[in-house]
């Protein structure tokens, strides 16, 4: 007797044209006004989805929403400081209050103060893990309680750095790559936590991107050729590098993806 088939039968047309759809998703962007940030603030609304974009500079995050609007998207911004939980909450509700609903979560919130590990002090340390890892904590306990409550799913995807996995010669990362460790262990604990909720967590690590925050390095020529020349592409990352796979990380195309983290790097951890 033929065992029955168990491949599923798929509807190539209904099924496979949805893996990037992002329509009728609410998408909370913190740090959403950076050049990661807003890369990925366009990205999803293109693909369908009402984003609401947060930093500590309302101005910048309402500006950047305007400018969605005027492009026909739908989109809001909210002020957030990322040293309080309880600034962090509050922005969470505003979304909620807005949209009703929150979807998808993509933190770019992230700071770096750099001394050499002989002169870490108590105070720029505490700082940093404040921002890259307490604030990335309670953001997505904030959102997970209202995913969990919804009863829909969700996505949340947390931005990181190569230096979550390779230190770094000859410069003062102590704080940085602490707390960007510190954060893939997070995502897994949350992916694991947050799965039978059909939750999915991701993080992405990107290696130096055309950015504000990178402007130190790729100015000076002798910190340029540092960097690129680790870099097998030969090149450092753009923006749209980085939206591309937080559109993945966030769309139906990953549903079965979580607790992993993606590294945009060029090759990097690949070759070093």
């Amino acid at each position: 007797m033929d065992k029955p088939d168990i491949t599923p039968r798929i509807d190539f047309t209904a099924e496979l044209s949805g893996l990037f759809d992002l329509s009728g998703k609410t998408a909370y962007i913190t740090g959403g006004y950076g050049g990661i940030g807003e890369a990925c603030a366009w990205a999803l609304a293109q693909r369908g989805a009402k984003v609401a974009i947060s930093g500590r500079d309302l101005a910048k995050a309402q500006g950047l929403a305007a400018q969605l609007r005027e492009a026909g998207h739908e989109a809001f911004g909210v002020a957030m400081d990322a040293h309080q939980v309880s600034d962090i909450r509050a922005s969470v509700d505003a979304v909620c209050d807005q949209y009703k609903t929150l979807d998808i979560l993509v933190n770019c919130v992230g700071m770096q103060r750099e001394q050499a590990m002989l002169e870490v002090t108590e105070e720029v340390y505490d700082e940093v893990l404040a921002v890259n890892l307490k604030a990335a904590m309670f953001l997505a306990q904030a959102v997970a309680r209202r995913q969990v409550q919804a009863g829909r799913g969700g996505k949340q995807v947390h931005m990181l750095s190569v230096r979550a996995q390779l230190g770094m010669r000859g410069r003062g990362y102590s704080a940085y790559t602490s707390t960007k460790g510190g954060l893939v262990m997070l995502i897994r604990q949350h992916a694991s936590e947050l799965a039978p909720h059909g939750i999915c967590v991701n993080g992405i690590a990107p290696t130096v991107v055309r950015s504000e925050m990178a402007r130190h390095w790729l100015e000076n020529p002798v910190t340029r050729k540092q960097v690129l020349d680790r870099i097998p592409l030969g090149r450092v990352a753009d923006p749209k590098d980085i939206a591309g796979a937080a559109v993945y990380f966030c769309a139906p195309a990953s549903d079965f993806v979580t607790g992993q983290v993606l590294y945009i790097d060029g090759g990097i951890t690949a070759s070093q």
